[in-house]
């Protein structure tokens, strides 16, 4: 994976604002699928504070990033344990149905990609 945007800027109406990373994937199941990737730890207090925070940003950075760079997908990353211990809870599953989420999981300590869920 290639990241030269690290972080990814884009413009907000007229505010700055920053992806947490612009990558190009090469390979052959995404071939040359531009995304970008805002990245999540979720430690907080409040799970439901942490998700209502990414949700927020995700839903308002994607529409930015659709008139910057139409081809460009937006991912939210979050950490293996947190989709494991949120997302077995239907409501929320149906929740990143509704608003069309697309989650990139990944495991922490070993810093890999463990799901792609669009």
């Amino acid at each position: 994976m290639d990241h030269p945007h690290d972080p990814y800027f884009m413009r907000i109406g007229r505010r700055k604002g920053y992806i947490d990373l612009g990558a190009e994937l090469v390979g052959a199941e995404r071939e040359n699928e531009k995304i970008a990737v805002e990245i999540k730890s979720f430690v907080s207090l409040s799970d439901m504070d942490a998700f209502e925070e990414a949700l927020g940003q995700f839903l308002l950075y994607r529409p930015a990033l659709a008139q910057k760079e139409s081809d460009r997908t937006l991912f939210l990353a979050i950490p293996n344990g947190f989709y494991t211990k949120f997302f077995d809870d239907p409501f929320f599953m149906e929740i990143a149905d509704l608003y069309q989420l697309k989650l990139l999981i990944f495991n922490e300590k070993e810093s890999i990609i463990t799901q792609w869920k669009k």
